[in-house]
């Protein structure tokens, strides 16, 4: 990621300000109203953040495309985290949950899948150096500011970090679709990584052979496979309904 860069929806760069991120500057719609954007521009004076107000052309620009609902911020990097010390300092009791991601590589699925593994208590999200989406202001916008609430690890080999976890007692369970044992049937009331494959080609094979369990969801419609942010998702949720 780029020494700054630019975040832009409303409730994203709340969520930034409300996680004490550095915001280098604020960009506003000159004719921007409604109630969350005058909660952005008091967000904005509490912490002294500096505005401008722009043409829509200049937040076009900036958001590439992409609905920046009149707002947009430069920002500083998102840091990313060291995965041992954050298992060192897991209580293995409480019965973590983290998320390995083998090559997602869309950043609007990374962005949901940020999202969804925050609202999940999701300890952590681990993704390779290379082959992985970028932390870019479209993950960020897609994950409602999520990012900023959420540790992200880069590893150089998805298997180094399945052999880290599983040394520290943590289980790992894969989605495949060839599998016959269905996630519904597989305890998962433990310290538990959930691995979730890219959008084309699903977990790497030899990433498959070394986890404790490989799973799928049930598939009863005519097309065979899920959306990966819907089925890292739905996976998610299971781990959450088992623990209650």
């Amino acid at each position: 990621m780029e020494k700054t860069t630019y975040i832009y929806g409303i409730r994203a760069i709340i969520e930034a300000i409300e996680s004490n991120k550095e915001i280098s500057k604020l960009y506003l719609l000159k004719e921007a109203d409604g109630v969350l954007m005058h909660q952005l521009q008091n967000a904005a004076r509490k912490n002294n953040i500096a505005v401008s107000y722009v043409p829509s052309e200049k937040l076009d620009h900036i958001a590439k495309g992409g609905n920046h609902q009149g707002a947009a911020a430069s920002i500083s990097p998102v840091n990313f985290h060291d995965l041992e010390t954050i298992l060192e300092n897991t209580d293995m009791e409480t019965k973590p949950l983290f998320l390995l991601l083998d090559g997602v590589t869309d950043v609007r699925n990374f962005g949901a899948i940020i999202r969804t593994a925050e609202c999940t208590g999701v300890k952590a999200i681990i993704v390779s150096e290379k082959g992985s989406a970028p932390v870019n202001a479209a993950t960020v916008k897609t994950s409602a500011g999520a990012v900023f609430n959420m540790p992200i690890c880069k590893v150089n080999h998805i298997k180094d970090a399945v052999f880290l976890l599983q040394a520290y007692g943590v289980k790992t369970a894969g989605a495949n679709e060839k599998t016959t044992d269905l996630i519904y049937d597989v305890d998962l009331n433990t310290p538990l990584a959930i691995v979730m494959g890219s959008e084309d080609r699903g977990i790497n094979p030899s990433t498959l052979k070394i986890l404790d369990h490989v799973v799928k969801l049930p598939m009863q419609g005519d097309i065979a496979s899920l959306n990966v942010s819907v089925a890292c998702g739905a996976m998610l949720y299971e781990v959450v309904r088992q623990k209650l």
